[in-house]
């Protein structure tokens, strides 16, 4: 996570498209806006300077004097901040009189960080320290060692002996699941951690950096609210004060500053103003210290000093099992930040990064930290960033920031003692001031409010709980708050679509009036995402009101008390009485119209259903439908669905299914569905049969099949005309002339039969567009053209049993992917059926596979492109029928997509 201008980044991660940033900054600089240092070839360097790594020819432009002068400022910008880190880590009063030791250690470790992106990292550039993501979970795990150990009578040599042991150990640890989680390309695993969950550790960050920073300036341990009462003294108020206001300042400069110099130049004006002020004034550092503006006066540390501070015989071993909870925690938040942090510079730079292999870098520099007692770090974004934007584009920079880091190591002098406090504060200050700004404020923009509420309840948490605690709570809200949020959604919309048969004209006429939109006789209902407990009561309700179904008193207890854990008695009662006005006003409209007869679920995007969800919802809706006379069908449905359906009784054995549907087409007007849904493989299959129905109750004599072994329909073709002839003339009804009709006899000899086994295909996706088919007999399936296979295999409570076997799943054991598993079905084409004609017209490759689904294969017409050539030199007016059949087709499917919706 960024140190410093940590707001740009976040505006370009969370979605500001163009780069620029909400809160009025100029938007970030392309590298041709700097360097800070003018070179005489700037134009011709620049277009070289591009590259984000090693081998840029624009780096022979730039001399060490460059190098040195970039590292100064990052060392600038970065040592500060580091012995903030340190305060903040090593807050307990047990550290405060190894404060001065332990901060070079903190400066150690960054020159260690520093090293293993100066080695491995991508980024000639790359600048990495101690950061501030981890911060809090350090801080908790060194107080809960302290506390530990001293209530038990221990030293406080035990204390810093086992922190350093215990905290270099989790870092290490940290860096090694990085590099696994990078190497094996599983950083999706930290998107467990809901977003605002992470925004309100976030903001702790931040408000345990200005509380940090505040105990610095006034030089009192301040860890509790109640701590904030030192501020009552007008004394340590007005050494607070200066560094609140410097930090403001930097703020602001980071914000509204448009070249990045500004900065660090205003970081070293602020203590220079301070050391002016005691020339000027007459006092003395001496009487700056006794009156608190300094650190005290400590005797030096030596480098060989810091190698005693662990004490292997003083580690408390036992201690590692009480931080593996605030571990875990940290392995999440600091994957999380180093994602952005990567993602942010990879968007500055207007060039793709690898993440995993950056998190491999990330682990790498976090394992040689922990293996030298150091602590967490990662990428510095803003230095990162800045580095890149000079142009200076040379791992010499990192080099030199190193020697830099180790000068402050082996000097003797304590910068705690030189330097102004309120100065060291304020760098801790700034990074809270813009954390909390950025994640309590800026945020509201970009996220929901209830996602806001979860922020807020994860920061309220961890004040009152903890960290491990808070962090644990906020996820559950946050859990609580995606179901009750997707209760509140309809997953329920009405879709306008017919089947793919080929019917009579006055079989069209009566299928007219049964899908008028004012009275319709079937209606078609599509079910999209996972239905579950939570939802199911409000999906209940609305496909009841939208197919105008009103529920007794009666019916309404009886569903209540269907499933205890989606509602009681008293909340679905109420539910179905207060209504707004508009839910009266349709459900009175409902009233005054008949009920559909046939009603067709379409299950294709409902990915899962729970059995509560089964038996509340669509069980109760399958016994309504079936006192009112309305027959419930659905459609798509994937094997578990499909399974968990069957298992509860919702729908029918798959043999006895075939029994009732035999049963419907010999008898229309039977009302044998005991109250269960009948399940079709596709959206089209329970649309025929309906339809198929509707027009047997209106004309009898329409043919049906006796049985339904292939488990397909098919159509009738007894016809006078030829069999193509009859299919044209049904499809193009109405069009065509008593002539026209005559010379659509004459197609026989413009296509050839062909003849396909089951599972064959009869022309696979990426292939040359040279014909188009027209089914003749059996029929046709479209595989679906997403990822996964229909599973062979569900897993239940009693272990893994047998996927059912779909409604015409029998016909599909040809349909295969590359990968050899089962392949879902988009549809079928049955007899009349007219297959690649889109691709076809189109003259573009082909974008569907197609394969003969029935038992027996199918037989196709193939028209080809030549004989279709053919047919417009030798009978025009043959082709221009065709060419009507062509346009039909494309509208009718067209008519068929919700995409449109």
């Amino acid at each position: 996570m960024s140190s410093y201008g940590s707001l740009d980044r976040k505006d370009k991660v969370l979605g500001n498209e163009d780069g620029g940033i909400e809160d009025g900054r100029a938007p970030a600089q392309s590298p041709d806006k700097v360097p800070l240092i003018w070179t005489s070839d700037r134009d011709d360097t620049h277009q070289r300077i591009k590259k984000s790594s090693g081998g840029s020819k624009g780096e022979t432009q730039y001399n060490m004097f460059h190098y040195l002068v970039y590292a100064i400022i990052n060392v600038i910008i970065a040592v500060p901040g580091l012995y903030g880190y340190a305060s903040v880590i090593f807050n307990h009063p047990a550290f405060q009189p190894h404060l001065a030791s332990l901060s070079k250690v903190v400066v150690f470790s960054s020159l260690v960080h520093q090293l293993g992106f100066t080695l491995f990292s991508s980024l000639d550039f790359s600048i990495g320290t101690v950061q501030d993501a981890g911060l809090i979970f350090l801080s908790s795990m060194a107080n809960s060692i302290a506390e530990s150990i001293l209530n038990e009578g221990g030293t406080i040599e035990e204390v810093i002996s086992t922190t350093l042991v215990i905290l270099p150990l989790g870092t290490a640890t940290l860096g090694i699941v990085l590099i696994f989680l990078g190497k094996f390309r599983l950083l999706d695993i930290v998107a467990f951690i809901p977003m605002p969950v992470i925004g309100g550790y976030l903001a702790f960050i931040g408000y345990f950096c200005l509380e940090a920073g505040v105990a610095l300036c006034i030089g009192k341990s301040m860890t509790e609210l109640s701590d904030w009462r030192y501020l009552l003294e007008p004394h340590n108020l007005l050494l607070a004060t200066p560094g609140l206001l410097s930090a403001a300042v930097l703020t602001i400069i980071s914000r509204k500053a448009k070249n990045d110099a500004v900065l660090p130049i205003a970081m070293v004006i602020i203590p220079a103003t301070f050391y002016a002020v005691l020339f000027f004034s007459g006092t003395s550092l001496e009487e700056a210290r006794d009156e608190g503006w300094v650190g005290e006066e400590v005797p030096p540390v030596p480098v060989q000093d810091l190698l005693h501070l662990v004490d292997f015989n003083l580690v408390h071993w036992r201690l590692i099992s009480k931080c593996i909870g605030t571990w875990v925690g940290m392995v999440f938040v600091v994957s999380f930040a180093s994602c952005l942090d990567i993602a942010a510079i990879s968007m500055d730079m207007g060039e793709a990064l690898d993440t995993n292999k950056e998190m491999v870098t990330v682990g790498t520099a976090n394992l040689m930290s922990g293996l030298t007692f150091g602590f967490t770090g990662s990428y510095i974004f803003s230095q990162t960033i800045f580095t890149y934007r000079t142009g200076c584009h040379s791992r010499y920079i990192g080099v030199l920031i190193m020697a830099a880091y180790l000068a402050v190591c082996v000097s003797s002098i304590n910068i705690l003692q030189i330097a102004p406090l309120f100065f060291l504060g304020a760098t801790l200050i700034f990074i809270g001031y813009d954390l909390l700004w950025e994640w309590l404020i800026d945020i509201r923009a970009k996220i929901f409010f209830r996602e806001y509420m979860v922020l807020l309840v994860t920061f309220v948490a961890i004040q009152m709980i903890g960290m491990d605690f808070g962090i644990l709570f906020g996820v559950v809200v946050a859990l609580v708050e995606h179901v009750a949020s997707t209760t509140r959604v309809s997953s329920m919309g009405r879709i306008l679509k017919r089947s793919r048969a080929v019917w009579s004209k006055e079989a069209q006429n009566i299928l007219q009036n049964g899908y008028n939109a004012d009275d319709p006789k079937i209606v078609t209902l599509e079910i999209k995402g996972p239905v579950f407990f939570g939802s199911s009561q409000k999906l209940m309700s609305d496909i009841t009101d939208e197919i105008g179904l009103s529920m007794s008193e009666e019916e309404m207890k009886r569903i209540a008390f269907a499933s205890p854990h989606t509602s009681t008695p008293h909340s679905s009662l109420r539910a179905q009485r207060v209504k707004s006005p508009r839910s009266r006003k349709k459900e009175q409209y409902a009233k005054r119209r008949s009920h559909p007869q046939f009603v067709v679920l379409d299950f294709t995007l409902m990915h899962n259903l729970d059995a509560s969800a089964a038996t509340s919802c669509f069980l109760q809706l399958a016994k309504l439908c079936e006192k009112r006379g309305i027959l419930l069908c659905a459609s798509g449905a994937i094997p578990r669905v499909e399974w968990m359906l069957r298992s509860h009784n919702v729908a029918y054995e798959l043999d006895e299914e075939i029994d009732v549907k035999n049963d419907m087409l010999s008898n229309p007007d039977s009302k044998r569905t005991h109250g269960k849904l009948i399940l079709f493989l596709t959206i089209f299959e329970a649309l025929e049969f309906s339809e198929r129905l509707l027009i047997r109750r209106v004309l009898p004599k329409v043919p049906y099949e006796q049985h339904l072994q292939s488990r397909l329909s098919t159509v009738s073709t007894s016809s006078p005309h030829h069999q193509v002839a009859f299919i044209f003339l049904n499809v193009l009804r109405g069009e065509l002339s008593t002539e026209e009709k005559e010379v659509v006899d004459s197609i026989e000899q413009y296509y050839e039969k062909a003849k396909y086994r089951p599972g064959e295909p009869i022309f696979q996706k990426n292939t040359h567009p040279d014909a188009f088919f027209i089914v003749l007999q059996g029929s046709v399936a479209v595989p679906a053209d997403r990822k996964g296979s229909l599973p062979l295999m569900i897993r239940s409570g009693t272990g893994t049993v047998q996927s059912p076997q779909s409604l015409s799943s029998s016909n599909l054991f040809g349909i295969v992917g590359d990968d050899g598993e089962h392949k879902c079905v988009e549809s079928f084409h049955k007899v009349g059926g007219i297959v690649g004609y889109c691709d076809f017209m189109l003259e573009r490759y082909r974008t569907f596979d197609a394969v003969a689904a029935s038992n027996d294969g199918a037989t196709v017409a193939v028209f080809s492109r030549t004989n279709i050539d053919r047919m417009k030199n030798e009978n025009h007016p043959l082709y221009v029928i065709v060419q009507k059949l062509l346009l039909r087709a494309s509208l009718m499917d067209l008519a068929n997509c919700t995409c449109h919706n």
